[in-house]
């Protein structure tokens, strides 16, 4: 289970990435692409080419840990600014992981449109 510190960020890399590449690999796209020190303490997440697998690095103040998630069906849904943004929340990152595309969500209520009897 993947358990996250309140104070860390995460970042998502923008660029695809060759998940052939393990801790050090990713700790060294972290420092190219992202341009963070790896062992911050902050989360790095990675996605692949064909955004069906993705890796989240992170240092736990003795060693690197990654935690990955690979879907057999469909692709992970990148926010829209992923361009522009690569900080995103913990709301975002659980959108991510769960396959969760962000356009389609909406209120379910709103309180102007609620109906009296």
């Amino acid at each position: 289970m993947l358990s996250l510190s309140s104070t860390a960020r995460i970042y998502l890399c923008c660029q695809p990435i060759d998940m052939r590449k393990s801790f050090d690999g990713l700790a060294a796209a972290t420092a190219s692409l992202l341009g963070q020190t790896p062992t911050s303490g902050h989360y790095f997440v990675f996605v692949s080419r064909r955004r069906k697998l993705l890796k989240i690095l992170c240092w736990e103040g003795d060693g690197y840990a990654i935690w990955s998630k690979r879907l057999e069906q469909g692709q992970f849904n990148l926010p829209k600014n992923v361009a522009e943004k690569t900080t995103i929340n913990i709301r975002d990152l659980h959108i991510l992981i769960d396959g969760i595309k962000p356009a389609g969500f909406f209120k379910r209520y709103w309180q102007n449109q609620i109906k009296k009897n």
